[in-house]
């Protein structure tokens, strides 16, 4: 098998180094390794779509849009040359280690969706991939492990809510700021000093009641997703969901007993447990017996917003899997299909936005919310340098893959830094902790907020402080 480029039969125009054998980043980039069992091969559920395959003309389009090619100038880890990959396994030859490090080294952040002309839908060609590799391939015991543990736990919130004292200590003692400093948790293992690194700073619990009424006229009745992540490190952004929603005339329900919505898990090729996580998402959500289901976490909505795909080969649930996915709305998405009600006092604050690419680029949702933070009288937008480039997040590619993922965050560090911005806003807890991790490491303190608090201060008429920006100085985290 090929790394070359399936439109000429060379290495790509402006590659650094060769591309006329299949190249094993795996080492030098810290993906892990995949050990090939004999011959390896897709097998008869779900391979990717030969149609969807010769959808790519291999035009190149993307290749200013993908991360690792951005990174590294590598054909085979452009989209169109793991579609070249995908192409060649789909008619025979095995899934060699080499050919799965180029697939495990794709971020999935859909950039090259949007930027692809001919509709290629990437997105469900990795999706599928993915799971055929999960399901054919034996990875390391290392890297097994790493994956279980983390399986075992983000999904959890209960077990993450158990994870909260002991790193709430782990913070304070100083031991934290110890490791990151020394780096011996660096070399000893770096998706370890990763996984610590990105932990963020924990303050109090907000739980969000089961029902929080309507302030005003009533306009509906929402149910709300309260995730993992979100839900036990950043509470404050669930908090300011339930209150914006509510005064902007909405009914909001969050079911005490909903779980994890499986993004993970989908998006990381394990498909029967996601597809379990979905049916029970749905049972809940169908019994709130809402009107719209909304997200405020972009790998979440993603997910959600493909239960259809998902659950398609099930006949007990895939028409309610289509019935739940017509609702699921992001929060901006929503609060600007209805347009504001609630009063916005002014916030004078210098935002850079940044699009989350589970939003941006899986979801469509641009300019919604940017017109509502335009919509806040003081507040001063500002866009950032190569905004479609993934941060480096990317659900647990950050743990996964912490050597590019540091490299990508730093870049976008970097570019929201020049912005000048007192405040960096987005719309999903990975890049909250991915570009707080970079900033710190730059040395730049800067405020972080979810767009939905900053449109909470607003509608509050809270001042930039409470928002953790600095005034008459240097912002603060």
């Amino acid at each position: 098998m090929t790394s070359t480029d399936p439109t000429t039969g060379h290495g790509p125009a402006g590659a650094a180094g060769p591309a006329d054998g299949v190249v094993d980043r795996t080492a030098e980039h810290g993906h892990p390794r995949a050990v090939a069992l004999d011959g390896p091969h897709f097998d008869d559920h779900r391979p990717p779509s030969q149609e969807l395959l010769s959808d790519c003309v291999h035009c190149g389009f993307c290749l200013p849009t993908c991360p690792t090619y951005v990174l590294w100038g590598e054909e085979m880890d452009s989209p169109r040359g793991r579609i070249h990959l995908m192409q060649q396994v789909v008619g025979g030859e095995p899934l060699t280690p080499e050919v799965v490090g180029h697939f495990d080294a794709c971020l999935g952040c859909m950039a090259c969706v949007t930027a692809c002309p001919s509709g290629v839908q990437y997105d469900r060609l990795i999706t599928d991939t993915r799971a055929q590799v999960e399901r054919n391939t034996t990875r390391s015991r290392s890297d097994r492990a790493l994956r279980e543990a983390v399986f075992a736990l983000f999904p959890y919130p209960r077990r993450l809510r158990a994870l909260r004292g002991p790193l709430r200590l782990h913070q304070r003692s100083g031991l934290s700021r110890l490791l990151r400093r020394t780096g011996v948790l660096q070399r000893i293992s770096p998706q370890l000093a990763a996984m610590e690194s990105l932990a963020p700073p924990l303050g109090r619990r907000e739980d969000v009641p089961a029902l929080t009424p309507a302030r005003g006229a009533r306009r509906g009745t929402v149910g709300m997703l309260l995730g993992c992540v979100q839900r036990e490190f950043f509470p404050g952004v669930n908090a300011a969901t339930a209150r914006v929603l509510a005064a902007e005339g909405f009914d909001v329900v969050a079911p005490s007993g909903q779980g994890c919505c499986g993004a993970l898990s989908a998006h990381n090729g394990r498909e029967e447990e996601a597809a379990g996580f979905a049916r029970r998402l749905v049972e809940e959500f169908e019994r709130a017996g809402v009107e719209h289901v909304v997200v405020n976490s972009a790998g979440c909505g993603s997910a959600m917003k493909e239960y259809a795909d998902l659950l398609a080969d099930d006949p007990a649930w895939a028409d309610r899997a289509r019935a739940f996915q017509a609702k699921v709305r992001d929060v901006s998405e929503i609060l600007a299909e209805v347009g504001p009600v609630a009063p916005r006092h002014p916030l004078q604050v210098s935002v850079a936005y940044h699009d989350a690419c589970h939003l941006g680029h899986a979801q469509g949702v641009r300019a919604q919310p940017r017109e509502l933070l335009r919509g806040i009288p003081g507040l001063e937008l500002r866009e950032i340098n190569e905004a479609s480039l993934c941060c480096g997040s990317a659900g647990i590619y950050n743990l996964l893959n912490p050597g590019a993922a540091r490299e990508l965050g730093d870049r976008k560090a970097a570019n929201v830094v020049a912005t000048a911005a007192e405040l960096l806003v987005t719309a999903n807890p990975g890049c909250l902790m991915q570009v707080r991790t970079s900033l710190e490491r730059a040395g730049a303190a800067l405020a972080m907020a979810h767009t939905v608090e900053v449109l909470d201060a607003s509608i509050r008429g809270l001042p930039p402080e409470d928002l953790g920006v600095a005034r008459g100085g240097s912002p603060q985290s």
